[in-house]
């Protein structure tokens, strides 16, 4: 498997691999990274669609890129998914997936003219006094010693980083910027959270930082991510023959490993209450989703409690996990990530409302009709001081094919969960029914007080969801924690999704579990076609010039305050330039 740039390869057609007749592939987990790998089988590998067996604990495909309608409780959404325009390997894959909804187009050109026709930007990104104070200013408020903490954790190797938290780098002078909100919410990051990890989402994401106070950066859907991407994956998958096993939970995958060799031998798993098992040779292959952030969610509708009856490290996906990384240590350490569920959740919830007095205080924030089927908050808004932290999005509607047309659904998450009494619900997130979830969020959308029993409680709908696991992924780590998506001397294994490790990409993202599908499917089929490199804006100086004159909010070189070394060391340089093309780059780029 080698890395490529450009357009030259991602036309390319690769040669059938040899062998590939032979083998059968076993994929354990059909969210994306899953069914990516399944696609790439099919589609660069050339297997035999029928040779392709897919096992999935859950009754329905997708992971974590879920959307259903519940009859009991109503829609269930848990997240949602922000795609970017420079995610290579995954518009390499949905070029090749033909959409169901529109006939004759596929996932990507479908998403294409849709973003197109309909580009992506916020109105209001941060609200303050119920929605009183609503703005999006594009300002990051960053001062120097802000700045000089995020240009040191941006030039700082993973090995400095290595096991490091957030909070480990920053102090207060950084929290209290814009900056910190913006990225806060939008990533769900916290300050215990990997210092390594947030590294990494600046370099990968560095293009865009003009983009992300006005969420102009983002691209959407058009439906939500299992009617939009899952469903016609999983079509493209049967069509060619593969086979689901659904309600399948693996519980092991035996290997035979040597200081040399890593051979999968055996799948163990359970499939209607009986234990069973899969003899593997060498010509067959297993691909593994270790972990899983949607593992042991807890749901619960309009007049109930999610409740998160695991303890720390429990769950299937984690214990397949370990039960694989007892084996060996290049199959990663699972405890690292799942290690405190009140440092890796978050909840969610679904609003479903046709009230036109809702509506109209939607409509007051982000001064678009959320009914017009177009961008609505075109992101998410954060109420800047609610103490759950709480933001909420709108995407267009309907979200659901079938949704009725004039019912509006609001996705609403909150980072505190545990200790902190609502403002207007005076009890922590984690003690809330849906209704009072609802309550809480029509608080900060500036509902009058003594409306918000009655509208949430009969003019709307509300479904939650707790996943103790979400952020798991963005746990303080270091190199080997997760294992490589081929480990080293593996024949016939391989790792992918959101904890297999690929370097340079981010977590938490679809173009990281697609990715970790392709590498892994072009490793063990030595399919002839060069994956695509990450876009590799951190190397491209107008990028740096550029994000560094927007983080200072657009000050020029000379305005930005500087000591006073900086500043004549800066004469200097742009007194050799003048003239020069350098000088001409400068100016393109804001900071002259």
């Amino acid at each position: 498997m080698y890395y490529s740039a450009g357009n030259y390869e991602a036309f390319a057609t690769p040669a059938k691999p040899e062998g590939i007749d032979n083998k059968h592939a076993y994929i354990v987990g059909s969210g994306l990274a899953g069914l990516s790998a399944a696609c790439f089988l099919i589609r660069d590998a050339q297997m035999p669609g029928d040779h392709i067996t897919v096992f999935e604990s859950l009754p329905v495909a997708g992971g974590s890129c879920d959307g259903i309608y519940d009859a009991t409780r109503g829609y269930i959404m848990r997240g949602g998914r922000e795609m970017d325009n420079h995610f290579e390997v995954m518009w390499d894959l949905f070029r090749s997936i033909p959409s169901i909804q529109n006939p004759g187009e596929t996932i990507f050109s479908e998403y294409y003219k849709l973003n197109k026709d309909d580009p992506n930007f916020s109105l209001c990104r941060v609200t303050e006094k119920r929605g009183q104070d609503a703005h999006t200013d594009k300002k990051y408020a960053m001062n120097p010693k802000a700045t000089e903490e995020l240009l040191h954790l941006f030039l700082s190797t993973d090995e400095d980083l290595a096991d490091k938290t957030i909070d480990d780098v920053f102090d207060d002078d950084f929290y209290k910027t814009n900056f910190w909100i913006y990225w806060q919410t939008m990533f769900a990051f916290e300050k215990w959270h990997s210092a390594l990890e947030m590294k990494r989402y600046m370099q990968r994401y560095i293009h865009h930082i003009d983009g992300l106070p006005d969420l102009s950066a983002l691209r959407f859907t058009r439906y939500n991510q299992y009617d939009s991407m899952i469903k016609p994956m999983v079509k493209y998958i049967e069509d060619a023959g593969g086979t689901f096993l659904y309600d399948t939970q693996v519980t092991n995958v035996v290997c035979d490993v040597t200081a040399t060799k890593k051979v999968a031998k055996r799948i163990e798993y359970t499939q209607g209450g009986q234990s069973k098992a899969i003899d593997l040779t060498a010509d067959d292959l297993v691909f593994v989703t270790n972990g899983s952030q949607g593992d042991c969610t807890a749901y619960a509708g309009q007049d109930t409690v999610p409740t998160v009856t695991i303890k720390n490290g429990e769950g299937p996906s984690i214990q397949l996990w370990k039960n694989i990384a007892a084996q060996s240590s290049d199959f990663g350490h699972p405890e690292k990530f799942f290690r405190s569920i009140e440092e890796t959740s978050w909840e969610s919830w679904t609003v479903d409302t046709a009230n036109k007095e809702v509506l109209d205080a939607i409509e007051a924030i982000c001064h678009r009709d959320p009914l017009s089927g177009h961008i609505v908050t075109g992101g998410i808004v954060t109420a800047k001081d609610s103490s759950w932290l709480l933001s909420w999005t709108i995407n267009r509607q309907g979200q659901f094919p079938d949704q009725p047309d004039d019912h509006c659904l609001i996705w609403v998450y909150g980072l505190n969960c545990w200790h902190d009494a609502g403002d207007f619900v005076k009890k922590p997130m984690a003690e809330c029914t849906g209704a009072e979830l609802c309550e809480e969020w029509l608080y900060h959308i500036g509902v009058p007080e003594d409306r918000i029993p009655f509208l949430a409680h009969n003019e709307c709908t509300t479904t939650a969801a707790m996943m103790p696991y979400v952020t798991s992924f963005f746990e303080p780590r270091r190199d080997g924690d997760r294992p490589k998506v081929v480990p080293d001397g593996s024949v016939n294994l391989a790792f992918v999704g959101q904890y297999a490790e690929t370097p340079r990409d981010t977590v938490f993202t679809t173009e990281y579990s697609i990715r970790t599908g392709m590498e892994a499917v072009y490793t063990l089929c030595d399919v002839d076609r060069g994956v695509p490199e990450v876009w590799g804006s951190v190397f491209d100086l107008r990028d740096l010039i550029t994000s560094a004159v927007k983080l200072a909010d657009g000050k020029t070189f000379a305005e930005m305050d500087l000591p006073l070394k900086d500043r004549l060391a800066l004469r200097e340089l742009l007194r050799r330039v003048k003239g020069t093309e350098v000088e001409k780059l400068l100016k393109d780029c804001g900071a002259l």
